[in-house]
């Protein structure tokens, strides 16, 4: 018999770059987190794809909202982060300039078009 896992919500998060882009303020990247359970996402721009940058928005966006998870996967997601990348970047396409420099003003209401029941918590 296998044991059955139980996975609560905020237990499990995925997490995924998008980018370079063209610079919008400064900022290059993206950084997606994806809880594997209710599919919350949420983003940030930033202006690199280093560790400090990660651990500020882990600190500020997950753990101090949702609790230190069980588990963060960078490489073995559910695939449910590469949607949602694939999602927000569609939409950010559809409502940046059209020299691509302000995506990173529009994220918010990219996270928010992509998911409006789920930006809540």
């Amino acid at each position: 018999m296998n044991p059955i896992l139980v996975i609560e919500l905020f237990d499990v998060w995925g997490i995924d770059f998008m980018g370079p882009f063209v610079s919008s303020h400064g900022m290059k990247y993206i950084l997606v987190a994806v809880d594997n359970v209710s599919k919350f996402v949420e983003a940030i721009a930033l202006s690199n794809n280093e560790n400090k940058g990660v651990t500020i928005f882990l600190k500020k966006n997950i753990f101090s909202r949702f609790g230190t998870p069980r588990r963060l996967s960078a490489m073995e997601s559910s695939g449910q982060v590469e949607v949602s990348n694939r999602e927000i970047k569609q939409i950010l396409a559809k409502t940046v300039n059209a020299n691509g420099t302000d995506w990173s003003w529009k994220l918010d209401d990219a996270l928010w078009a992509y998911a409006p029941h789920s930006r809540l918590p």
